[in-house]
């Protein structure tokens, strides 16, 4: 009876433990959760294949890309950060104001959440919440916030 509640009591740990992996950071997504700040805590996410981290930084856009739009719409580019590593931005353009004049070269502060993939990750939340449940995000460009 104890050997069958020991393996019951692994089996649970190891499920919970795994099933943890895909589910969000609670601090990240709690209404006023402090954003780790800068390219290193970026750059450690990748590392960590981390998501749902929220983040605040800057970098320089190096590449626009067309508009997604299936389902919601977001003006996307790839931000290049100090450190060199690169991210997609996915700014939603159904929730806030599109970055009109937006070119390569130019400087970007964001404030959003992180999501890990293979390529260096992607920034989304760049907005307001308008159910006031997500920490606002916004980007900034040229002296004006978008959010």
């Amino acid at each position: 009876m104890n050997k069958l509640l020991l393996a019951l009591a692994v089996a649970g740990a190891l499920y919970y433990g795994l099933g943890q992996q895909d589910k969000p950071d609670p601090a990240a997504t709690q209404t006023g959760a402090p954003a780790r700040s800068g390219s290193d805590a970026i750059r450690a996410a990748f590392d960590e294949q981390r998501s749902s981290v929220q983040v605040a930084g800057q970098g320089t856009v190096v590449k626009l890309l067309r508009d997604d739009n299936d389902g919601s719409r977001h003006q996307r580019f790839v931000l290049e950060l100090p450190s060199g590593h690169t991210l997609l931005v996915a700014h939603n353009i159904d929730l806030a104001p599109r970055i009109d004049g937006l070119a390569t070269g130019d400087n970007v502060a964001f404030h959003g959440v992180y999501e890990w993939n293979p390529q260096g990750g992607v920034l989304h939340w760049t907005h307001h919440d308008p159910r006031g449940q997500h920490p606002a995000g916004w980007l900034r460009h040229a002296g004006r916030t978008y959010q």
